[in-house]
């Protein structure tokens, strides 16, 4: 049954009917995007939905990124994932349960979390070579089929691009907003404002756009860097209409607490990452605060 509807009426534009649905147990849907990978998307995603949860919501994370999940290391939950074994080469069977009486997966927690990831349900070591229907159904188990318990707010770690898989998230599920993280170069920014058209055609709400590595503090002479150029995520989301939440260092504690498990805001909470973490936290909260918890189908014409 297909929940979200896509239609190209005439030849002079596009309407887009978004028939999402709402998700049981989760109250907001916050899908956290990118134009392209490798701009910081999951580790964002992970630091926002624990400064969400600072905020004293009752916080999940979705990592939908079916090629490429990351969720299980940025969580430390890296012990669930399913491995080859190297002595026969045999994989490990999966360590996520299902709940008997509703037949939905029961996600794992941590850090005050409730998580699942592809990266629970497939070898971290295979490629998962999926596309058209295979990668649709994989996104609507990741969605529904998941026992999710009474959640202020889900994140989802969104695919990065506008493909199968993000599309499909979008128009699946009622999503209260979407937050895009871009680093402040061209090539980037460039990529971002396809995924800002494709949620507003969608209707999508957009709660703003993160510059990710803005700079770099040199830690001898304290002075800013800007290696990948100046204010271009801050300029793009002015001159698109939507809100700049923020900017986030390029540091190398970031990546080591990330690689650790142990995300920045949580580490280092009195860190400028993490305050610049948290700082986009409470902007993403303020407006959840603002947006009804369910919506009707929306129409939007071009």
């Amino acid at each position: 049954m297909l929940l979200g509807i896509t239609r190209r009426i005439g030849t002079s534009g596009k309407r887009w009917l978004s028939t999402g649905t709402n998700i049981a147990g989760v109250k907001h849907v916050v899908a956290v995007s990118s134009g392209k990978g490798g701009v910081g998307k999951s580790t964002v995603a992970v630091n926002l939905s624990l400064g969400l949860a600072k905020k004293g919501l009752r916080v999940g994370i979705l990592d939908a990124d079916i090629y490429g999940p990351s969720i299980p290391l940025l969580m430390n939950l890296t012990k669930y994932a399913i491995r080859f074994d190297p002595k026969d080469g045999k994989q490990t069977s999966p360590m996520i349960s299902v709940d008997q009486q509703s037949g939905r997966l029961e996600p794992l927690h941590n850090h005050g979390i409730t998580c699942m990831s592809m990266g629970f349900l497939v070898p971290s070591e295979a490629p998962t070579i999926w596309r058209g229907m295979m990668v649709t159904s994989a996104v609507d188990q990741l969605i529904f089929k998941v026992k999710w318990c009474n959640l202020d707010v889900l994140v989802v770690d969104m695919p990065p691009g506008t493909g199968d898989a993000a599309l499909t998230l979008s128009q699946r599920v009622n999503i209260s907003g979407a937050v895009i993280v871009s680093t402040p170069q061209d090539v980037a920014l460039a990529d971002v404002r396809k995924g800002v058209n494709m949620f507003k055609k969608l209707s999508v709400p957009i709660f703003g756009l993160v510059e990710n590595m803005s700079y770099f503090v040199c830690p001898k002479c304290t002075d800013k860097h800007y290696i990948f150029g100046n204010g271009g995520a801050k300029s793009t989301a002015a001159e698109m209409g939507i809100e700049f939440l923020g900017e986030i260092p390029l540091d190398q504690r970031i990546r080591e607490t990330s690689d650790q498990g142990k995300p920045i805001i949580i580490e280092d909470p009195e860190s400028v990452q993490a305050v610049a973490m948290m700082d986009i936290a409470e902007k993403v909260y303020r407006q959840l605060q603002a947006e009804p918890s369910s919506g009707q189908p929306k129409i939007s014409f071009e």
